[in-house]
C-alpha cells in the first residue's frame, strides 16, 4: 500500500508547470588514459550546449586528469557536448543531458602513434624520426595552464550565471606528493551480510536507520581510478540513500513520513521486494534556526594531497557563502597539538572567516583527540539554546598521537552529544583513509558522514542538502517490521548490517539510533520469500518454539491474511526524551506498477551486491542493474541518476578489456 503517493504526485506536478529557466550548469570530470587508466594532464575540453551557437567554453586538465567548466544559459534537459584534444592522443567527444546543474562526465582516450616529424613540439620541428608521439605524451605540455578557481567567488559565481571557465576543486599543485599506491592502509569494517531469516522464529526485524552517504561517493573515487572496491566499502543502505526520491512530507506534527510499496524482486522473481521509505520534513535554508558551527580541521601531515587539504578549504568556503547573520563559525585546527584559529564568528564576516580557511597549512602528526575536545568546548561556550550546535570535523580519519582509541574518541563523542552539540564528519583522501574510523564517530556524535571526493559532492553536501547535513528534526529513530507468517515464509534485510538492534531495543528510549535531518530521506529494501516458496533458499535449520502459541488478540479477519508486514517507526524530537510511534500496514497488491524511485533504489541495491559478489544476487548483473536504472531515471534532479549510469557503462566497459 502506498501512502500519500497520489498526493505528492499532484505537488510535483505543479511544481513543474512553471516555466522552466536558464541556468548554469557546471561540467566537470577526469580523463584517463584507456590503456593505463592513469590520469592525463594537459587536455584540452571544450563544453557547449549541443545545437547551440555559443562559443565554447574552455578547461585544461590538471595533473591529476581532473577538469571542470561552467556554461551559462542551460535550459533544463538540454544536451551538453564535450570535446577533449590532447597531443598523442585521438580527440573524443561526450554528449550527455544535463538533468541538474551539475554534471559530471568521465573521459578515457586513446593513445596515437604518429611519429615526432609529423608535429611541432616547444615550436621547433622534431629533427629525429620514428619515435612515438604516445611514449612522448607524459612529458608534452598544454601551453594553457589549469586554472584554479576553487575559492569564494565559486559559490557566488554559480549562483550570479558567472559563465567564464572556473576550476571547482584544487588542481594538483607541484609540491603537494602523489599517492603512493604501495603504502595503501585505508580501513574498512567487516560487513557480514544479514542472511534470510525464517518467520516462524524471528518474526521481527528492528534497525536504526542510517542518513549517511559516504560509501557511494568512496566507491564512485575507486571506478573513476579503474579500480575496485574493496567489499567491505560497499555499504549498500548508503548507495540506495545517496539519491534523492519524490517522497510526501509529513502530515500533521509529526517530523517524517512513511512510504512503502511492493514489487518482484528483479534478481529473484519468485520473491517480492518491499520497499520501507522515511522523509524528513523538509525546511528552507531561510528557515533553519541559527547555527553555532565549529569547523574542525586535519592539518596533520597526511592531509598535505591535493584532494585533502585543498579540497576541505574548497569545500568550507561553499558552506562559508551559505551563512547568515545570525550563524557563527569557529575554526579548530589540530596536528601535533590543537588550536582555535578563528574565535566564534558572526556569519556576516564571511570574508574573515575565508581568509582564516585560506591561511590552513598541512604539516605535523595527528593529535585528534585534542582536537575534538577543543572543538567541542568551543561550541559549548557559544551554545544557541534553540539553535543547531554542531562540530563539522574535516579529515581521512588517520588519528595516530593521542589517546586516539576508538573507544576513547567514541566515549568523548558520547558524553558530548548528550550536551547537544552533534557532530557531522566529512572523510577526504586515499590511501591512509580510515573509513571504519568515522562512520563510528559520527554513528556516536548523532551526526552523519559523508565522503567528498571532489567539489560537486561538497555542493551537494554541504548546500543543497545544508538543512540536511546541519539540522536534527528527528532523534533516535527506529524501524521495526512484524512478518505475517501466513503470507511470508522468510525475509532478508538488504544493508543496515551495522544498524541491526534487539527486539526489545525498539522500545527503550534509552538505546541510541540514527537521526535524520530536514529533508532526508531513508530507503530500506526487504526481500520476502512468500508462503509456499520453498525452492529459491536454504533456512539454516532451527527446532521449533515448544510454549510459544498465538496471541489470543491477534488479527484474524480476512483483510489481516492479506497484510505481509506491519511497520512500526519510533522517534524522539530534538527537545525530547520519550518516543512517539508512528505505524503503517503494508499490503502486498500484487499490481506490478512500481514507482521509478522504487525502481530505481532496485536498481542501486542490485549494483551493490554484484560488487559485494553477494551470495543473495540471484540473476543480478552490472548490464541488468544498467537497464533496470535506465528504465527508471524519472525527472533526475540534480543528475544523480544519470551519472550513475553513465559510471555503471564505464565500469561495464571495464571489465570487457
Amino acid at each position: 500500500m502506498v501512502s500519500g503517493r497520489t498526493m505528492a504526485t499532484i505537488a510535483s506536478s505543479s511544481e513543474r508547470a512553471v516555466s522552466p529557466a536558464p541556468r548554469t550548469v557546471v561540467v566537470y570530470g577526469t580523463v584517463r588514459d584507456v590503456n593505463t587508466l592513469r590520469a592525463v594532464e594537459g587536455v584540452q575540453v571544450q563544453a557547449s550546449v549541443a545545437g547551440s551557437l555559443a562559443a565554447a567554453r574552455t578547461a585544461v586538465t590538471a595533473t591529476n586528469g581532473f577538469y571542470t567548466a561552467s556554461i551559462s544559459g542551460v535550459m533544463p534537459n538540454s544536451s551538453i557536448r564535450l570535446t577533449f584534444k590532447r597531443l598523442g592522443f585521438t580527440p573524443a567527444t561526450a554528449t550527455r543531458k544535463a538533468t541538474g546543474d551539475t554534471l559530471r562526465i568521465d573521459q578515457v582516450m586513446t593513445t596515437t602513434a604518429m611519429s615526432l616529424s609529423e608535429v611541432i613540439v616547444n615550436g621547433e620541428a622534431s629533427k629525429e624520426r620514428g619515435v612515438s608521439v604516445a611514449s612522448m605524451a607524459a612529458v608534452v605540455t598544454a601551453a594553457q595552464p589549469a586554472q584554479d578557481f576553487s575559492g569564494r567567488g565559486v559559490a557566488g559565481g554559480i549562483a550570479r550565471g558567472v559563465a567564464a571557465p572556473v576550476s571547482l576543486a584544487p588542481t594538483r599543485p607541484r609540491d603537494y606528493p602523489r599517492r603512493d599506491n604501495g603504502g595503501n592502509r585505508e580501513q574498512y569494517d567487516k560487513i557480514d551480510e544479514n542472511p534470510f531469516l525464517a518467520v516462524s522464529v524471528n518474526p521481527r526485524s528492528t534497525f536504526s536507520v542510517d542518513v549517511d552517504r559516504a560509501s557511494y561517493s568512496n566507491l564512485r573515487r575507486f571506478i573513476s581510478q579503474g579500480k575496485t572496491p574493496p567489499p567491505d566499502a560497499v555499504r549498500i543502505e548508503e548507495l540506495i540513500n545517496y539519491f534523492p526520491y519524490d517522497l510526501p512530507s509529513p502530515r500533521g506534527d509529526a517530523p517524517v513520513s512513511i512510504t512503502t510499496e511492493t514489487m518482484a524482486a528483479p534478481w529473484q522473481p519468485k520473491h517480492r521486494l518491499v520497499r520501507v521509505a522515511l522523509q524528513a520534513r523538509r525546511i528552507e535554508t531561510a528557515a533553519l534556526p541559527p547555527s553555532n558551527l565549529v569547523f574542525l580541521i586535519d592539518v596533520s601531515g597526511s592531509m598535505n594531497q591535493w584532494n585533502k587539504l585543498p579540497l576541505v578549504k574548497s569545500s568550507l568556503r561553499l558552506l562559508v557563502d551559505q551563512l547568515r547573520p545570525q550563524d557563527h563559525v569557529a575554526l579548530v585546527v589540530y596536528a601535533g597539538a590543537a588550536g582555535l584559529v578563528l574565535p566564534s564568528t558572526s556569519g556576516k564576516e564571511q570574508s574573515t572567516i575565508a581568509a582564516a580557511i585560506d591561511r590552513l597549512e598541512a604539516g605535523g602528526s595527528t593529535a585528534g583527540g585534542a582536537g575534538i575536545e577543543l572543538a567541542y568546548r568551543t561550541a559549548r561556550e557559544h551554545f544557541k539554546p534553540n539553535g543547531n550546535n554542531r562540530v563539522i570535523l574535516a579529515t581521512d580519519g588517520d588519528f595516530n598521537v593521542g589517546a586516539s582509541s576508538d573507544g576513547d574518541l567514541e566515549r568523548l563523542i558520547e558524553s558530548k552529544r548528550s550536551e547537544g552539540t552533534y557532530l557531522t564528519i566529512l572523510g577526504f583522501g586515499e590511501g591512509n583513509y580510515q573509513d571504519a574510523k568515522m562512520e563510528k564517530l559520527a554513528k556516536r556524535g548523532n551526526g552523519n558522514y559523508a565522503y567528498v571526493d571532489d567539489i560537486a559532492e561538497a555542493r551537494k553536501v554541504l548546500v543543497k542538502e545544508m538543512g540536511a547535513t546541519l539540522v536534527t528534526v528527528a532523534n533516535d529513530v527506529k524501524l521495526q517490521v512484524e512478518f505475517n507468517p501466513s503470507a511470508v515464509r522468510a525475509y532478508r534485510l538488504i544493508g543496515y548490517e551495522d544498524r541491526l538492534l534487539a527486539t526489545e531495543d525498539f522500545t527503550d528510549d534509552k538505546q541510541d539510533a540514527g537521526d535524520m535531518g530536514a529533508g532526508h530521506s531513508v530507503t530500506a529494501l526487504y526481500e520476502v520469500v512468500p508462503a509456499g516458496v520453498t525452492s529459491t533458499i536454504t533456512l539454516r535449520n532451527q527446532d521449533s518454539l515448544r510454549y510459544q502459541v498465538p496471541s489470543s488478540d491477534a488479527p484474524r479477519t480476512a483483510a489481516a491474511k492479506n497484510e505481509l508486514m506491519f511497520v512500526r517507526m519510533r522517534y524522539k524530537t530534538p527537545d525530547e526524551s520519550t518516543s512517539k510511534q508512528l505505524t503503517q500496514v503494508v499490503i502486498d497488491s500484487r499490481r506490478e506498477s512500481a514507482s521509478n524511485d522504487f525502481r530505481f533504489a532496485a536498481s542501486v541495491a542490485a549494483f551493490g551486491m554484484v560488487l559485494r559478489n553477494s551470495e543473495h544476487k540471484g540473476a543480478a548483473t552490472l548490464r541488468s542493474a544498467l537497464e533496470m536504472a535506465n528504465d527508471a531515471m524519472g525527472s533526475d534532479e540534480g543528475g544523480y541518476r544519470s551519472e550513475f549510469v553513465e559510471m555503471l557503462g564505464r565500469l561495464i566497459k571495464s571489465e570487457r578489456r
